[in-house]
């Protein structure tokens, strides 16, 4: 009974564990790939904005095995990212879609507006 409660306003205890797992395998990556691993992980964090838990928990278990395979593989860092860090992390959220927060944002900015012109045209 206190685990729905707890899910009700926190999200699906599952999923948590689920993170927390792909967090792990990134922290246990020898260096580099561990410092770069968590640096883009930390940016996904804030800018991949992802509402939906599983999408979420997904993206990040891949992550994982990118980060993983490149370090068994013994790929560069930058053959990983390219030249630019902060398009391959951007590129690969996208990747995962979903609903974000910024979606609810950019509706709402097109109701006001849309509710403006209807007043200006009722004026």
């Amino acid at each position: 009974m206190a685990a729905k409660w707890i899910e009700a306003l926190t999200g699906p205890l599952e999923q948590k564990k689920q993170y927390k797992q792909a967090k792990a395998r990134l922290d246990a990556l020898p260096e580099p790939y561990l410092g770069a691993a968590n640096a883009f992980n930390r940016y996904l964090m804030y800018y991949g904005g992802v509402t939906d838990g599983d999408t979420i928990v997904q993206m990040f278990a891949d992550f994982a095995d990118l980060w993983e395979r490149a370090a068994v593989d013994g790929t560069p860092v930058a053959d990983i990212v390219g030249e630019d860090p902060v398009e391959f992390a951007e590129t690969f959220a996208q990747a995962y879609g979903g609903k974000r927060w910024i979606d609810k944002e950019r509706a709402r900015l097109i109701e006001a507006v849309e509710n403006a012109k209807r007043k200006e045209a009722g004026s």
